[in-house]
Parts: structure tokens; C-alpha cells; sequence
């Protein structure tokens, strides 16, 4: 027998044992409650002796711990749950933004365990040169994971643009970026993360489409078909059909805030006109309000509105009808084309959601042809503004769950 192949009994064994351990390690994850061995056995159809050698496996690689027995009536000693452990592995989200970069790390039972945000207007700096300042935030989180008993499995970054399958930034019109590689930029720092078999060592994708699925995966889970909206200077969607993130043919689905609302208006950065995020990007609404770009921050740019609107500001309440109108108008499309009834409003759009609900949804009742007899909800993110970075990170944690081998036999 060649020593380079594995006997095929060997194989099917390895195969299945890989099955067991993401079968029981994502019946924990899902579970409303810490389930017993004994309930795993029942739930999974596996036998107890096997569902005690997977869960020994589990506790030895740190994916799981046991949790405290709840207290029980009647007679015998109650069975310990099972739970996603808090130290072990971790994942590492990032963002790069027009005026911020995110760096946060999520550990596998969905714990924001550190969170950095550092402003900075990044359209005059070179790609690489924000890289490198996204790199450094890094490394900061990493050390912090380190003290806190965790190890970054694994890393993925979100961008306000187009990006391909190999992790190409196509475009980031706001940005200023076109064709730039960003796994080839970070290839020649310090690797960010310990290399897990099975596990990218980077993932690179919209910001929008890492804020849906955070917004997916959230607890309490979110609906299982929705649009969500990310507002920032830009303006980008993810869309979630069915449980699953719609990416279209090429990944390039969601860039709402290049739907034209008024054909023939501003221009705008990608070079079409009356495109929404000239009319209800953050840039936009600022100074529609009267406020001076240059003299209010981004970090405050939302706090300020949403505390003039507050104290009803009549130029703050007149900017944010009007971006919320068209708003509106791009959501009302979307909703006849996909049959959503579900929007959600993310990054900076959250907090100003009191104002933008109402003449979003006042569009919808005009334009969407069922929304006499189904209503369609609007509401602010679970997440708020770090939405992206979070939905980063735990992309990661999922592919460890989705397969515990990988990060098991990492040192094998």
C-alpha cells in the first residue's frame, strides 16, 4: 500500500466523524437552551456513546463548555448543558469606510469581545496606506484577544465597494478605489490570524452584504427574508432571501444607493446622476440641514441630527424627511420586485430611524403595489453602526461551527 493514500475504511471513517462533530457542535450552537448529552443523542439520532466521545472531542479543543445544571425537581442529579465556550476560537472583522476603519473581535457564541473605531477621512489616503492603518488596529485587537484566552481563526474585511471573488476591489466610487488587491496589499504584513485548515486566512466582501448577515444571525435571529440598508456617506444594501445572503451572478448585488430617484439630478461619484446617495447619504443629508461638513466631525455627524431633530430643528427635520422620502422611493422598488416585507435601516441610518420610517414607509404605501393588504415593516438595525464588522467576524465563527475539524486538527 503507497503510504501517500489513506486506506478508503479510513477515509470514511475521517469523513464521518467530521459530520458528527459539525452535526452535535451545530445542534449546541442552535439550541434556545444548554442541551444535555442525552438530549443531543435524541436530537441528532447519533448513539450517547457516540454523542460523549464528539462532545469530549469539542471540550478538548475549547468549542465547547459545560454550563451550570439548571435546577430541577424530583429525584436524580440533573445533566449539565452544553454551551459555544468563550475562549478558544475567535474571529477578527474589519471595515474599511470612507471617514472610519473597525477592527472587532467576535468569539464563537457571537460575544463582542473588543471593538475599535478609529475616525479619519480616508479618501486622500492611498489604499495601501489604510491597509496598513487597518493592519495596526489589528494587531491591537489581536493582543487583546490573546489576554482574553481567544485565537483569531481566521479574519474577514468589509469595503463599500464591488469586490470579486478573489478579493479584488473592482470599485469603492467613495473611496476613490478602482481595481485595487487588497489580499495582495495585506499579504506583506504579519499575518493577522492563525491559519485554520478549511478556514481563509481573509475574506473580502461589501460591508453591506457583512451587515445583513450579521443582522441574520443575531439573537434573537432576525427574519429570514429582508433588505438592509447601510447608510453612510454611501449608501449599500444586503438582501437576504430565504436565509440565505442573495449575492447575484457576479457578488455585485445590492448598490441601492446607486439607484437613480431623479434621473436627471446631481451627479454623482460613479458617474450617473440623481443617484439616492446624493439625496440621502450622510454627506447629503448633512447639508441639507445647514451644517457645515468641515466643522462637524463623522463620528457626531448622526448624534448632531438626531439631537437637532430631537429638539425639532426645522432644517434637520426637513433634511431627514427628504432623504427619508427618497429612500422611500429606491425601497418601494425593491419591495415590487422581491415581494420583502421585512427593511432594515443599519450603520447611520439607525439612529436617525425615528425620522426616516415614516416617509420611507409613506412611499411604500404609495408605490408598493400590495401594500394595502401587506404591510411591510421598516426598523432600525439590532446592530447599529458596527454592523459590518460584527457580521465580518462572525462570518468566521460560523465557519468554524459549520466545520469543527478544521479548527480541531489545526495542529495535526
Amino acid at each position: 500500500m503507497s503510504p501517500t493514500h489513506a486506506p478508503a475504511g479510513a477515509a470514511r471513517q475521517g469523513s464521518l466523524r467530521e459530520l458528527n462533530l459539525a452535526l452535535v457542535l451545530g445542534r449546541i450552537a442552535a439550541a434556545d437552551r444548554p442541551p444535555s448529552r442525552a438530549d443531543l443523542a435524541t436530537a441528532t439520532g447519533l448513539t450517547r456513546a457516540t454523542v460523549s466521545a464528539v462532545v469530549e472531542d469539542l471540550l478538548a479543543g475549547q468549542l465547547v463548555s459545560e454550563a451550570d445544571p439548571a435546577p430541577r425537581a424530583g429525584a436524580g442529579r440533573p445533566a449539565r448543558g452544553l454551551v459555544l465556550a468563550d475562549q478558544g476560537p475567535a474571529g477578527l472583522g474589519l471595515e474599511v469606510n470612507v471617514d472610519y476603519l473597525t477592527v472587532c473581535v467576535v468569539d464563537l457564541a457571537g460575544q463582542v469581545r473588543h471593538r475599535t473605531v478609529h475616525r479619519a477621512d480616508l479618501r486622500p489616503v492611498a489604499p495601501a496606506d489604510a491597509l496598513a492603518r487597518l493592519v495596526d488596529l489589528a494587531g491591537q485587537a489581536r493582543a487583546d484577544a490573546a489576554r482574553q484566552g481567544l485565537t483569531l481563526a481566521g479574519a474577514a474585511l468589509a469595503v463599500p465597494g464591488l469586490v470579486d471573488d478573489a478579493g479584488l476591489v473592482r470599485l469603492a466610487p467613495n473611496l476613490g478605489w478602482r481595481d485595487v488587491p487588497v489580499p495582495e496589499l495585506l499579504s506583506g504584513h504579519q499575518a493577522l490570524t492563525d491559519q485554520v485548515p478549511g478556514v481563509p486566512a481573509l475574506v473580502v466582501d461589501n460591508e453591506a452584504n457583512f451587515a445583513a448577515l450579521g443582522e441574520l444571525h443575531s439573537r434573537p435571529p432576525g427574519p429570514a427574508s429582508f433588505l438592509h440598508i447601510s447608510g453612510e456617506v454611501g449608501i449599500g444594501a444586503g438582501i437576504v432571501l430565504d436565509g440565505a445572503l442573495f449575492r447575484g451572478v457576479r457578488g455585485w448585488s445590492g448598490e441601492i444607493g446607486h439607484f437613480p430617484v431623479h434621473p436627471q439630478g446631481r451627479p454623482c461619484r460613479c458617474g450617473g446622476h440623481g443617484c439616492l446617495e446624493q439625496y440621502a447619504g450622510q454627506e447629503a443629508i448633512v447639508a441639507a440641514a445647514g451644517l457645515l461638513r468641515a466643522e462637524l466631525p463623522a463620528d457626531t455627524a448622526t448624534a448632531r441630527l438626531a439631537e437637532l431633530a430631537e429638539a425639532g430643528d426645522p432644517d434637520a427635520l426637513r433634511a431627514l424627511h427628504d432623504a427619508g422620502t427618497a429612500l422611500g422611493v429606491a425601497v418601494a422598488s425593491v419591495v415590487n420586485l422581491l415581494d420583502l416585507d421585512t427593511v432594515v435601516l443599519g450603520g447611520g441610518y439607525a439612529p436617525l430611524a425615528p425620522w426616516l420610517c415614516p416617509p420611507v414607509l409613506a412611499e411604500i404605501a404609495a408605490r408598493v403595489l400590495t401594500a394595502a393588504w401587506s404591510p411591510v415593516t421598516v426598523r432600525p438595525s439590532t446592530l447599529g453602526p458596527e454592523a459590518a464588522a460584527v457580521g465580518a467576524a462572525e462570518s468566521v465563527v460560523r465557519r468554524i461551527v459549520a466545520r469543527p475539524a478544521g479548527w480541531l486538527g489545526r495542529s495535526g
